[in-house]
């Protein structure tokens, strides 16, 4: 591998491209500003035995302190456009939620408005089946276009797995366009629901801080007794903990913020810390809900199914 594509970097940081700030760097780094680079890219990977993951926002992201092997992309210029045809929004993979919720409700389009509230992109959305405030993204999902070694297919909302912040895709699989069907309705109301919704994210969730979002999912568990991630936490004592440069905030227990000096380490430790204090005193085990890039194996051994 000692020749590499044009705008392919070796050792790239990537903690810059997370909203928690810590990890290591990529091995190889690519930004794809269309749908055809994404695919040389990936075909390029393939051929030479290279894995690929992608950056989107970086909002549920953790990158390993020892970095990422293989290939990182990002997805920019025309695979994070944002492009209105009807009630149809077509969107880039690399396209920031929040962005497309306003894009709709300048339009007069509404479905997608819980979305100002996931500080995420589009593909990280489709990959993770976003969902807040009642609203889920599969509901107004028309179809994905997916980029992996055996080239690019389209899929429909039935072909993607879908449950609770899951979906089916692979690792490799980048989702590089998806298109969503909206319903119309006065813009000003749906202007209006965007406010309501960002004011009561800013009074019950951090803000302002290095912190990526919710850390793990709520359970179905009956012992939760339909009690959230963040109130198990909170009644275990987690509220605040800290453990090297990592702690759970003291306005919501699910959010993990990074005091200045935290490593991805640091993270783990006080994650580990969080569930083994709700297994004890509930009998349940959390899952996460923050993805990771790199080898960090306590998160996956933490997910079930």
């Amino acid at each position: 591998m000692s020749h590499l594509p044009p705008g392919v970097h070796r050792d790239y940081p990537l903690a810059r491209f997370t909203t928690i700030r810590t990890g290591g760097p990529a091995e190889l780094f690519a930004r794809a500003g269309t749908l055809e680079q994404l695919e040389r890219l990936v075909a390029w990977a393939a051929a030479e035995g290279v894995q690929v993951g992608v950056v989107g926002s970086g909002s549920n992201l953790l990158i390993a302190d020892a970095g990422v092997p293989g290939l990182v992309v990002k997805l920019d210029k025309d695979l994070s456009k944002i492009e209105l045809d009807g009630n149809r929004m077509q969107c880039g993979g690399g396209a920031r939620l929040p962005a497309v919720s306003a894009r709709a409700a300048s339009a007069g389009l509404t479905g997608i408005e819980f979305g100002v509230n996931i500080p995420g992109s589009v593909g990280g959305a489709v990959r993770m089946n976003a969902n807040a405030y009642g609203g889920v993204l599969a509901r107004v999902l028309e179809w994905v276009d997916v980029v992996s070694s055996s080239g690019t297919t389209r899929r429909r909302p039935d072909e993607l797995g879908f449950g609770y912040r899951r979906s089916n895709l692979h690792p490799g699989e980048i989702v590089a366009r998806a298109c969503l069907i909206l319903d119309p309705a006065p813009s000003a109301e749906v202007k209006a629901t965007l406010a309501d919704m960002r004011a009561r994210r800013k009074a019950a969730q951090p803000s302002g801080i290095k912190t990526f979002g919710s850390t793990f999912k709520n359970p179905d568990d009956p012992r939760a007794d339909g009690r959230t991630a963040g109130q198990l936490l909170h009644a275990a004592g987690c509220r605040g903990l800290r453990i090297g440069g990592a702690g759970f905030s003291a306005k919501h227990a699910n959010f993990v913020e990074n005091h200045g000096d935290a490593t991805t380490a640091d993270v783990i430790a006080l994650m580990a810390e969080g569930r083994r204090r709700v297994k004890e005193q509930f009998g349940i085990e959390l899952e996460p809900e923050v993805q990771a890039l790199g080898a960090i194996e306590s998160l996956r051994d933490w997910t079930h199914g």
